[in-house]
This record gives C-alpha cells, sequence and structure tokens, in this order.
C-alpha cells in the first residue's frame, strides 16, 4: 500500500510539471472517493493543495464529515455555497422551459441533479484559475466503468488519479491514509437529491460491480445492469466526436 500511494503521488507531482501548474484543487463531499484523493494531494502537494467545499441544500452531517477530512489530511479549504445561486439558476431555466412548454417533469430530478455537478464543476476551474491550479477528479474504478459520473459535472476534470481502483481498493487506501472511519463506513452518495444513494440509483452494489471488474462471477441480473450501465456511457469516455472534412 506504501507502494502504490508513492506511485500515485509521483504521478500527481508529474503531472503539475507537465501542466506547469502550482498545484491541485479537488471538491471535497464528505464521501469516501473525495476523501481520498484530497488526502493523496495533500500528501503530493503539503502546499499547494486545496479541498473546497461546496454545499447545494447539503445535509450538516455531510458538511462535518467534509470538515473532519480537511481537519484529518491537513489540507488547505474554503467552502462556497452554491445552495442560492443553483436554486436562482434552476429557477431561472425552469421558467425559460415552461413559457416554451418544454418542461418534462419525469425528467426534472436527474436534470436538477446534474445542474447541481456542473456547477460544482464551474466553481472548481474558476477557483483553478485563480490559483494556477489543475482540478482533480474522484471517480473510482467502478464508476468509471459504469458511467456513473454527471458528464462535464463531476467528470469534468484535469486528471483522474483513483480510476484504476474499485471501491473497495479505495477503501483500502483510506484505511491506510488515516481517513476517519465515519467516511470509509458511510453509504455513498453523490450528494444529488435528498435521500439519494449511489447503490439504490444503480440498481446494483459496489460489491458487485468491484466483482465483475475483477473476472468474479455475479448474478445475471446485476451482470445485465452493469453491462448496460457501460454500454449506453460510452459517450462519457469516449474522445468527442469531432467532424472532419474529407
Amino acid at each position: 500500500m506504501k507502494q502504490t500511494i508513492q506511485q500515485i503521488t509521483n504521478w500527481l507531482q508529474q503531472k503539475v510539471k507537465e501542466a506547469k501548474v502550482n498545484g491541485l484543487v479537488v471538491g471535497v463531499s464528505g464521501g469516501l472517493d473525495s476523501a481520498v484523493v484530497a488526502y493523496l494531494i495533500r500528501g503530493a502537494f503539503p502546499e499547494n493543495s486545496l479541498a473546497v467545499i461546496m454545499p447545494i441544500q447539503t445535509r450538516q452531517s455531510d458538511l462535518q464529515d467534509a470538515e473532519a477530512v480537511v481537519t484529518g489530511s491537513g489540507i488547505q479549504s474554503m467552502t462556497v455555497d452554491l445552495t442560492e445561486a443553483h436554486g436562482q439558476l434552476y429557477k431561472n431555466i425552469s421558467a425559460s422551459l415552461n413559457e416554451k412548454s418544454a418542461f418534462v417533469s419525469e425528467r426534472d430530478q436527474m436534470a436538477n441533479a446534474n445542474l447541481r455537478a456542473r456547477l460544482r464543476m464551474s466553481t472548481l476551474y474558476t477557483i483553478a484559475s485563480h490559483r494556477n491550479y489543475l482540478v482533480v477528479g474522484t471517480d473510482n474504478a467502478s464508476e468509471w466503468h459504469t458511467g456513473y459520473f454527471t458528464k462535464y459535472g463531476d467528470g469534468g476534470v484535469d486528471i483522474q488519479p483513483i480510476t484504476d481502483f474499485t471501491k473497495e481498493e479505495v477503501r483500502k487506501l483510506a484505511e491506510y491514509l488515516g481517513v476517519p472511519e465515519k467516511i470509509i463506513a458511510k453509504q455513498p452518495s453523490a450528494d444529488l437529491w435528498e435521500g439519494q444513494t449511489d447503490e439504490t440509483e444503480m440498481g446494483t452494489t459496489y460489491e458487485r460491480i468491484d466483482a465483475y471488474l475483477s473476472g468474479e462471477t455475479i448474478p445475471e441480473q446485476d451482470q445485465r445492469i452493469i453491462e448496460r450501465m457501460h454500454q449506453q456511457t460510452e459517450h462519457k469516455r469516449a474522445p468527442l466526436p469531432r467532424f472532419k472534412r474529407s
């Protein structure tokens, strides 16, 4: 584990050197993946790493967990409360859609959730521009394979340090790094809406996704879900389609 973390640290330092920037910034939600990344970038750049907490009607317990990550890792931090900005933007978009009779209630929850993720992405890039930092992603291998991230939201980053690690492997990294046990044990959630959890939304579990990625046999129903998600989200992982003149 020590060797793995050193390899990630070296990789982070190399990416900053290649990009000719000053350091790294990550959005911290109070969840496992962002906690691990915060600890990793703090280790790579003790003086030039930043964690940004971006609540949008976020539960107090999650804010406390995010603060625990900041305290535990020793990383510099700032909080940008996006609740009001999100509310106003969502209100304006919804009003315009309603004027054109284009508001579709069945699609609204996901559209609104993605708006949250993209607003956070924009916030991180604005801060990164001022600091001359790279924006660091927090997706693990299970999320990357299934496409369980928002395109140009939490998927809109400069580098991805943990997409080669399953959820269980990320937990092991967290344990070694000293991430608070409460965060390691909590139920994964992208904080997209009240009561949202990753596994309920996906219809399968990280344990089964991890097993699938490791080549183990899992129930057929879960295999179908994973393979369908992977196929439907290929556009998120593929290079942007570009027209070329013949």
